[in-house]
């Protein structure tokens, strides 16, 4: 009987596993997942970019910890600038499709008041995170997220990232301005940022 309760126990965990696995490579795509629906003040274009409304934005949550270089990063230190925020790993195919756009646009909105900052996650260790900044030139600050716990900050029904690459547009006030679940390029980031770099 105790044989019974062992075999059960260890299909549970291994389903439990073979779950959480899907779910690792369902998020690390480059297809268009964005959607809306319900109550949520926001829709979404034919790009796969989902944006809200001025009067209708909800505030970014408190994102503060550790980054990649080991030093404290919170989000609140760019306040008053549009602050590009990517969810990003170093393991991540599409992410790699993404980062050399991502460090030439950061680079060309520099002085435009806006702010790129990552969330790496899933990576183990820093060092795997660290170098694929280098590879890719890659020179705005990171936080360091392992687990997931700073995306999980997010409320629900907003546009909260919710694959990875994701990328988050918040605006001079402090507001979630725009997402979109899948890997642009320099022309598909401009045209999400630009119009949150012109309201006034």
């Amino acid at each position: 009987m105790s044989f019974g309760r062992a075999s059960r126990r260890r299909f549970t965990l291994l389903a439990a596993t073979a779950v959480a696995g899907a779910l690792t490579l369902s998020a690390c795509s480059g297809g268009n997942k964005a959607g809306g629906g319900g109550n949520t003040n926001f829709i979404t274009g034919s790009g796969g970019v989902s944006t809200v409304a001025k009067g209708d934005r909800v505030a970014a949550p408190k994102l503060d910890g550790e980054g990649l270089d080991g030093k404290p990063l919170d989000l609140a230190d760019y306040r008053g600038k549009v602050v590009v925020l990517n969810v990003w790993g170093s393991w991540c195919g599409p992410c790699r499709l993404e980062a050399k756009y991502f460090a030439q646009v950061s680079k060309e909105t520099a002085d435009q008041g806006v702010q790129f900052v990552g969330i790496n996650t899933r990576d183990a260790q820093r060092d795997a995170a660290i170098n694929f900044e280098k590879d890719y030139g890659v020179e705005y600050p990171s936080f360091y997220d392992p687990i997931g716990k700073l995306i999980l900050r997010f409320p629900k029904g907003t546009l909260n990232p919710q694959a990875i690459p994701s990328t988050v547009v918040i605006d001079r006030d402090g507001k979630i301005a725009a997402r979109t679940l899948q890997a642009l390029d320099a022309d598909e980031l401009r045209k999400m940022i630009d119009p949150i770099i012109a309201e006034k």
